[in-house]
C-alpha cells in the first residue's frame, strides 16, 4: 500500500469538498464532525474575550481577530509532559493549515499560565521550539497591571482549570479551542488522540461559512413615527 502524505490527503479532500461548501457553507458542520471525530466537541456560544499582552509588550485581544478562525489552547512552558505534545500536534495542524489557501484565514494562539516564569524570551522561542510557525501564531501572557491569575480564570472560562501545586507545577486537562470569524467559541477538540486531518477539515469548514451581517433595525412604520408625535 502506498503512504501518502497527510498534506497531500488534505488537498484532495478540500478539491471534493469545494464546490459543496460553496453551496452549503457549514451546513450540519458539526453533526459531520461529531459523527467522524470522538474528540469532538460542539459548543455554539460567545468565546470569553480577553486583552493579553505578547512577546513584544502589545496588548493583543480576541476582537483582533475578528476576521480570522482562532485556534487557541492554554500551555505553560515549564510544563515537562502534554503541553509541548499539545503544541506538537498543533504545529502539525498549522503545518498543513498554512499549506493551503487557508493560511491568511486562521490564526494561532497559545496563551501561558504562568506569567511569573513565562517570560517575554520564552514566549519567543516557544512556539518556534515545538515547531510552531510565527507567521500565524502568538503567545500570549498577561498585562502589567493584570493579577498573576487572570489566564488560569480565563482558562476556567473556557471550561477547564489549571491548578498549581506544592512543587511549582499545574495539573490540567488538555482542550484545543476553535473560535469562529463572528467571535462563536465553536468548538473544542479534548486531548492529543484526535485526527489531525479533522480538525484541519473543521476549521475549512468554518473559513467557508461567512460570518453574519450586522443585525440593522427596522425602520419604524408610520404608526411608530405618529407615535412618537404625541
Amino acid at each position: 500500500m502506498q503512504f501518502r502524505h497527510p498534506t497531500a490527503v488534505l488537498f484532495a479532500v478540500l478539491a471534493l469538498a469545494a464546490p459543496a461548501a460553496a453551496h452549503h457553507p457549514g451546513d450540519n458542520l458539526d453533526e459531520v464532525m461529531g459523527s467522524k471525530e470522538e474528540y469532538f466537541q460542539a459548543i455554539d456560544k460567545p468565546a470569553p474575550s480577553f486583552a493579553l499582552r505578547d512577546a513584544r509588550g502589545d496588548t493583543v485581544t480576541l476582537d483582533a481577530f475578528s476576521d480570522k478562525v482562532v485556534i487557541l489552547h492554554f500551555i505553560y512552558a515549564g510544563c515537562p509532559d502534554v503541553c509541548p505534545l499539545h503544541a506538537e500536534k498543533l504545529a502539525e495542524v498549522q503545518a498543513m493549515i498554512n499549506q493551503s489557501p487557508m493560511k491568511d484565514m486562521v490564526q494561532f494562539i497559545t496563551i501561558t499560565t504562568d506569567p511569573v516564569n513565562d517570560t517575554p524570551e520564552v514566549l519567543e522561542a516557544y512556539g518556534p521550539a515545538h515547531g510552531l510557525d510565527p507567521a500565524n501564531w502568538t503567545f500570549l501572557t498577561t498585562r502589567p497591571e493584570q493579577s498573576e491569575e487572570a489566564t488560569r480564570t480565563l482558562a476556567e472560562a473556557f471550561g477547564h482549570r489549571f491548578t498549581k501545586t506544592d512543587d511549582g507545577y499545574q495539573t490540567h486537562g488538555v482542550v484545543t479551542h476553535v473560535i469562529d470569524r463572528t467571535g462563536r467559541w465553536a468548538a473544542n477538540f479534548h486531548g492529543l488522540r484526535f485526527e489531525s486531518l479533522n480538525l484541519v477539515l473543521y476549521v475549512n469548514g468554518l473559513t467557508n461559512k461567512a460570518p453574519a451581517p450586522p443585525t440593522v433595525a427596522p425602520k419604524p412604520g408610520w404608526r411608530e413615527r405618529l407615535k412618537g408625535l404625541f
